[in-house]
């Protein structure tokens, strides 16, 4: 079964997703910031992370700059989840290293298809 990481601090977002994805079959998890999610990447070693970049602490280019970065978790594949919706913003993420970008409120089809997509590729 395919599991997937949930780091995103907004309740109602994450509630939203794990319900979605839930249905569709994959195994969720949760962290509610950046470096609960960095930590929870390197303890269980998800298919894919799904990371929201607004949050207190470590933001989600900081964390998904940290998860591409160290050898332990540059192999799982990031898709940020945001409401920064600017151009320079999907750069910067991709350049964090982030496979995807997906902008809130998320589009459910749109959001399907990239996660698979991300995990075919």
């Amino acid at each position: 079964m395919t599991t997937i990481l949930i780091v995103d601090d907004s309740p109602t977002e994450t509630y939203v997703m794990k319900s979605l994805l839930e249905k569709e079959g994959y195994t969720i998890l949760l962290a509610d910031n950046g470096e609960k999610g960095v930590a929870e990447a390197k303890r269980v070693q998800p298919d894919l992370i799904l990371m929201d970049v607004v949050m207190p602490g470590l933001n989600g280019f900081q964390a998904t700059r940290q998860l591409s970065r160290d050898p332990e978790t540059k192999e799982i594949p990031v898709i940020m989840v945001t409401t920064k919706d600017q151009e320079t913003d999907k750069a910067w993420g991709k350049r964090q290293g982030a496979k995807e970008y997906v902008v809130k409120p998320v589009a459910v089809k749109e959001l399907l298809a990239k996660i698979q997509a991300v995990l075919t590729e």
